[in-house]
């Protein structure tokens, strides 16, 4: 069984069939909707979302291009992107972390035989804002998350005008992050993965 039949939440979403205008007849076209997890070869896709979504509110982009091709290349499992027609609309990078609250070294650091995946970014294609894209995407995100045997919650820090998005997303916040990046101070949220052994039963994991 592929990886990709394992997880349901990654599996294609057909939301439409497009037909040719001709003879009615089914073109040969990319999946209207996908999730699928993202590869160094996604990062400059990546990296121009994330740039236009951060640097006009923050002034800066929680990960740089560089810092997106270190992570795709050392844990590509733990990110996520939303792909229309083929094309990037939003996507979540993770990578995982062994202790009980985030540090300044968790934004740059893998830690393989951590338990708890931080959540670095979360963006979507300004074209796409305001439909509930970052929302579905995050939802997909905790469920997959549910099928990997090591993971055990998800962290992250936010600005705190993000915090009720996030709340909304089903996360708790833990208090002040230690965390700060130049003036900037932020909120640490995490949500349990697992504790929910009946979903997992039920998800085809």
């Amino acid at each position: 069984m592929s990886a990709l039949s394992a997880l349901p939440f990654l599996k294609p979403v057909h939301l439409r069939s497009p037909r040719s205008s001709a003879g009615g007849q089914r073109r040969h076209t990319l999946p209207a909707s996908e999730f699928r997890c993202l590869s160094p070869e996604d990062a400059v896709s990546v990296f121009e979302i994330e740039r236009e979504a951060f640097i006009s509110v923050s002034g800066d982009c929680p990960l740089h291009l560089d810092e997106i091709r270190h992570f795709l290349n050392l844990c590509p499992e733990l990110s996520l992107g939303w792909f229309e027609e083929g094309r990037l609309v939003a996507f979540i990078i993770g990578s995982l972390w062994d202790q009980e609250r985030l540090s300044q070294a968790a934004l740059t650091l893998h830690k393989p035989r951590g338990t708890a995946v931080h959540i670095h970014v979360l963006a979507v294609h300004r074209t796409f804002r305001q439909q509930g894209k970052g929302s579905i995407l995050m939802w997909r995100y905790l469920q997959y998350l549910r099928c990997l045997p090591f993971a055990r919650r998800a962290l992250l820090m936010c600005e705190h005008f993000l915090v009720p998005f996030y709340q909304k997303c089903g996360f708790e916040v833990l208090g002040p992050c230690e965390v700060t990046v130049g003036e900037l101070a932020f909120v640490e949220m995490q949500h349990p993965v697992r504790g929910h052994a009946f979903m997992r039963r039920n998800s085809g994991c």
